[in-house]
């Protein structure tokens, strides 16, 4: 039991900065409201009306999530990898150089088709 009493302070204080915050905001904050304050956020873009079914998103939005996944994937393998590199040894150096040769492979296959440039 002795071990989670650091854990629940933590997380006492994470509510109660987290209730001071709000309560703060709403008591310090301008009360100032307008028209354009209460519309959704557009960039500045008017507002257009949102078919039934949902409209269409361009696909490169997905694309560069999943860019961007899996080049986070690879920074969190070669981390822990750079950390142990002694330890390791060739076996490691060659299983890491393999890993990276095939991302790399995926980056040029998408550069390839066209998944990075924005229209």
């Amino acid at each position: 039991m002795k071990l989670y009493i650091p854990i629940l302070v933590l997380a006492v204080l994470a509510f109660g900065f987290a209730a001071f915050s709000v309560t703060i905001g709403t008591f310090a904050g301008p009360k100032r409201w307008n028209k354009a304050k209460l519309e959704a956020y557009e960039c500045g873009i008017e507002p257009s009306p949102i078919p039934l079914g949902g409209g269409k998103i361009p696909v490169n939005y997905y694309v560069t999530a999943m860019l961007f996944i899996v080049f986070d994937i690879e920074i969190v393998f070669l981390y822990p990898w750079a950390v142990t590199f002694n330890q390791l040894g060739a076996f490691g150096l060659v299983e890491m150089v393999t890993f990276v040769v095939t991302v790399l492979i995926a980056y040029a296959y998408v550069w390839r088709r066209g998944g990075l440039d924005w229209d």
